[in-house]
């Protein structure tokens, strides 16, 4: 086991707004954070002791890279395996391309949570038009379209009733390898934040609500206003997917509650999430600490929160009322440092804690 001591480097790929937390996260306790991805003056290059700006194909780049850290870790699971696969040979990245080879595709995460004894939607792939009509024949209307690979917030998805157009539809994903998913009735969209590190130990954050607002997050409530008894099984399952997925690092896993307390499976995510922003606050080990702890090797800190929290993420031009937000000081306001507010755009968030006996409201 490699265990990466305070005053090493760690490699982050990706350069958004998490590799910006995770970078301030390393700097605090005492690591120097070299960032690799595509973008100039990144949100996390801005935070970071050095950067990188290169393709992820780039071989030379990568090389340098990987000699200059003694640890690799990512910040967006769309990282191409085979980029992993080539830093591997130089230094240990976590986690690594299993992980991502399985989160990557969507009907290799839903195959290996089923697998693993844990539910999700029904599901089926489809590859072609007539798969398209089967899968619809066998899950029924309504249904979600989505693409096995690269779909985030909400992009790469059809709606599929009873009315649809399957021609139209088929169409519309451009012969995309998709899955077609049953619609789940929910009351409520969870998830669960674990970290497991080398020597197998894994520590988990309490099971959050997450509100969206047109597929984005929109707020996040912490704790999720369920049974105790629920709480605790989305925990087991979430360390139970983390330990069966080998992951060293950090996961989020996104879960449906059904209306009579069923937990289903929706995603996962192996890299810090939006959903755990308010760790930073509420909580003893941020998430963002707590990768950093996982990925090094170190023991795993404590994940339990001292408050209950709100989170709000200001998207697009929502940015505009920092001003107003900072008025009151009980808000703790985090900015990425992204120049131009596009719509849908994540430019900042921000957090407010209350005592552990008041529930928290959007």
């Amino acid at each position: 086991m490699t265990t990466v001591a305070p005053g090493g480097h760690i490699g982050i790929l990706g350069d958004g707004q998490l590799g910006r937390m995770m970078a301030i996260a390393a700097a605090e306790m005492g690591y120097f954070v070299h960032v690799f991805g595509p973008e100039e003056d990144s949100p996390a290059a801005q935070v970071s002791h050095r950067s990188t700006v290169a393709s992820y194909s780039d071989q030379e780049a990568l090389t340098a890279f990987a000699k200059s850290v003694d640890v690799v870790t990512l910040e967006f699971e769309n990282i191409p395996t085979d980029t992993v696969e080539f830093l591997s040979k130089v230094v240990p990245v976590r986690p690594g391309a299993k992980v991502l080879e399985i989160t990557q595709d969507r009907l290799f995460e839903k195959s290996f949570i089923n697998n693993i004894g844990i539910g999700t939607a029904t599901f089926a792939n489809v590859e072609s038009m007539e798969e398209l009509i089967q899968a619809v024949k066998q899950i029924k209307a309504p249904a979600i379209l989505k693409t096995r690979r690269l779909g985030y917030d909400g992009k790469g998805q059809v709606k599929i009733t009873g009315a649809s157009d399957l021609d139209k539809v088929w169409a519309e994903m451009k012969d995309t390898p998709s899955i077609l998913e049953g619609r789940v009735n929910f009351k409520m969209e969870v998830s669960v934040i674990v970290a497991r590190n080398p020597a197998g130990e894994t520590a988990a954050f309490c099971p959050v609500e997450n509100r969206h607002k047109n597929h984005i997050l929109d707020v996040t409530l912490a704790p999720a206003d369920i049974p105790d008894w629920l709480a605790e099984k989305a925990i087991e399952m979430a360390e139970r997917i983390a330990t069966k997925i080998e992951l060293i690092g950090l996961m989020a896993v996104e879960m449906f509650v059904t209306q009579d307390n069923q937990i289903l499976v929706n995603e996962l995510a192996p890299r810090p999430h939006n959903s755990g922003h308010w760790t930073i606050e509420g909580c003893a080990t941020s998430q963002y600490r707590q990768a950093i702890r996982a990925v090094c090797g170190l023991p795993l800190g404590d994940p339990a929160r001292h408050s209950n929290a709100v989170m709000k993420n200001l998207i697009g031009d929502e940015i505009e009322a920092w001003g107003t937000l900072l008025e009151d000081p009980e808000n703790s306001l985090h900015l990425y440092g992204k120049k131009e507010a596009r719509e849908g755009r994540k430019m900042g968030h921000v957090t407010r804690l209350m005592p552990l006996t008041q529930k928290p409201k959007a």
